[in-house]
């Protein structure tokens, strides 16, 4: 019945997605397989996309050929760009998106995408030999050979849902759990664990009193993900912003003796950046409010979901709480929120193209790697699906460094870290978070992901474009003299210091709080000189110019850290021999096996002595 596969993808969330385009947009076969083809690409939790750092990974998953930008910009109800007051390092994108339009986009992208197939079934195992996968097996007998395996399994993988002190099997509300796949892998040596997530109570739109909240409008002026200029829509949807009391949380710890998180039922750990809400009153127990978002679901229709409100209390308690916020006096509930625990395999055991260390051909992508979040998600199924294909046509491994990518970052997190506690990307993670910005983010990876066959030919072409208007840009604001008096009303009208002689642009343009906009505004002769330019070539001159010096100083500290990372650590090294060790350095670079001096010395535990130590006895 089935014929063999290149690549087989289980599991149809964000990462499988990813991992399913990539590989088949670079030519590979591939079957994605899902228990739910309904389900594909489904936003199990809040409907947005993007936020601080992770709005920088999903634009990176657009400038590689990835689809996730696409799809948020096609079904997105609301942008804004989070953190404007800040340098540009810590601007992010994020999006409301119609929950129901993002899946049916994404869906509809992996039908129009040549190689993809689809089959809806369980995967209960794999085929392997010789300490090889070579095919999956699944819960109604078929046994699909292909010649690579992503797994891509989500919550699902022995999940059990809570509610109060009921509970359940379950990959996400009203959908079974997948078995076996734990099972198989722990018999042939890996390691897993559990961890827990949770989701808030769903609404009733239409039973709320937005007049006691704050409205939250999108951007006045939407930029969106995508590089490829995605038409974007031509009204918002707001948001709303509403807070807990001490009613509210007096409320809730009537139920704290009946929660599974504090009566010990749950053995996985949950997100720490994301916590449930009474997790909040034990943690934050000196607040007497929390921030609460009300977001809508999408345009057509009055499900709401609340922000800020996860929880596996028991239902009675989850509604009684609510009904003390302000707007929510007369609510109607459509679910409860509910806490998911699930397995997950700690990332140690994987090298850093995502491919296991026990079995050759078979790829791990994310929350079974122990990260939350769909866009962390989405960018470990982009890169797993392209070293899938690589692997298989004995082409070299793709890795994006720290200093290339927050995607580099977390998969080198993960990967020499490992983790405990899901996993979220900040850009406090970033060292070179100057260089990684979400505006440059096509400018540092569609060559490369071009060279590979998945970028367009069209994106590079806007990227050469790009290069070229910024290059031209600079030049003329160099070369441009500005007399003070043109420059006079602009800068006292902002309380900076006159101009006592002409003055090139580029140098006006690094005073505080100027920008081309306002120089140009100013500025007519410069003004009609700039017009041919898009506003993103505008933007990304701008930010080269006025950051030029910490642009500089990141790139010479990524030249000299660029150092330890070209000492390269054979596969086969014998630690054993290293008698100088620490214990703990021993036993982590024998478990996590580091590739280069760089990433040994990024393993917890281990300190800049076993460093030299190792770099000694390499004849460095």
């Amino acid at each position: 019945m089935f014929s063999s596969y290149d690549v087989i993808v289980v599991g149809a969330g964000h990462a499988g997605c990813e991992a399913a385009a990539a590989a088949a947009n670079m030519g590979s076969k591939v079957l994605l397989v899902s228990m739910n083809l309904q389900t594909i690409a489904q936003m199990s939790c809040n409907p947005a996309m993007g936020g601080v750092a992770k709005g920088q990974i999903v634009r990176e998953i657009d400038a590689m050929g990835g689809y996730s930008g696409i799809v948020t910009d096609k079904s997105m109800i609301q942008f804004r760009m989070l953190n404007k007051s800040k340098g540009p390092a810590m601007w992010s994108p994020r999006a409301q998106n119609d929950r129901m339009l993002f899946a049916a986009v994404w869906r509809n992208m992996l039908e129009n995408t040549p190689n993809v197939d689809f089959y809806q079934d369980m995967v209960t195992g794999l085929l392997i030999e010789d300490q090889s996968v070579t095919g999956v097996i699944t819960g109604m007998g078929n046994r699909i050979k292909s010649r690579s395996v992503v797994l891509t399994n989500g919550t699902f993988l022995n999940g059990i849902i809570h509610i109060g002190e009921k509970q359940f099997g379950g990959g996400r509300m009203a959908e079974k759990a997948a078995t076996g796949i734990t099972e198989q892998l722990r018999s042939l040596g890996f390691e897993s664990s559990r961890l827990k997530t949770g989701t808030p109570p769903r609404i009733d739109g239409r039973s709320l009193d937005y007049s006691k909240m704050e409205e939250q409008p999108g951007d006045e002026h939407p930029t969106g993900f995508s590089y490829l200029n995605v038409p974007l829509p031509s009204k918002q949807k707001s948001c709303w912003i509403t807070y807990t009391n001490p009613q509210v949380h007096d409320i809730l710890k009537t139920g704290f003796d009946r929660s599974p998180m504090f009566a010990g039922r749950i053995d996985g750990t949950g997100p720490r950046y994301c916590p449930s809400i009474e997790d909040k009153l034990n943690r934050f127990a000196d607040k007497d409010r929390h921030q609460l978002f009300i977001e809508p679901e999408g345009w057509n229709t009055i499900e709401i979901y609340v922000n800020g409100f996860s929880t596996s209390l028991p239902e009675e308690v989850q509604y009684e709480a609510l009904r003390m916020i302000k707007g929510f006096e007369h609510f109607k509930a459509f679910r409860p929120g509910y806490a998911i625990e699930y397995d997950y395999f700690p990332p140690t055991q994987l090298k850093h193209n995502l491919e296991t260390k026990i079995l050759n051909n078979l790829f791990l992508a994310g929350q079974i790697n122990g990260t939350t979040g769909y866009e962390e998600a989405a960018c470990q199924g982009l890169m797993a699906g392209i070293n899938a294909h690589q692997k298989i046509n004995y082409l070299d491994h793709v890795i994006l460094d720290r200093s290339e990518a927050y995607i580099g970052v977390l998969i080198d997190d993960l990967i020499s870290k490992g983790t405990e506690e899901p996993y979220r990307m900040f850009t406090s993670r970033a060292e070179f978070r100057t260089l990684l910005r979400q505006d440059n983010a096509d400018l540092r990876l569609t060559e490369k992901s071009h060279r590979l066959g998945l970028a367009s030919a069209e994106r590079l072409k806007a990227v050469d474009i790009k290069k070229n208007e910024v290059k031209s840009i600079s030049g003329i604001l160099n070369d441009f003299s500005i007399a003070p008096e043109l420059a006079e009303p602009f800068l006292s009208e902002m309380n900076l210091s006159p101009m006592l002689q002409k003055q090139k642009a580029a140098s006006l343009l690094l005073r505080p709080n100027v920008s081309i906009s306002i120089i140009s505004e100013g500025v007519p002769a410069l003004k009609e000189k700039l017009k041919p330019f898009s506003p993103d070539s505008l933007e990304q001159a701008e930010i080269q110019l006025k950051y030029d010096v910490y642009i500089k100083k990141e790139k010479e500290l990524v030249k000299r850290i660029s150092q330890l990372e070209q000492l390269s650590i054979p596969e086969t090294f014998d630690y054993d021999r290293l008698s100088a060790l620490s214990t703990e350095a021993l036993i982590k670079f024998k478990k996590i096996k580091p590739r280069t001096l760089g990433q040994a010395s990024r393993i917890s535990g281990v300190n800049p002595t076993d460093i030299q130590i190792l770099m000694v006895f390499m004849g460095r």
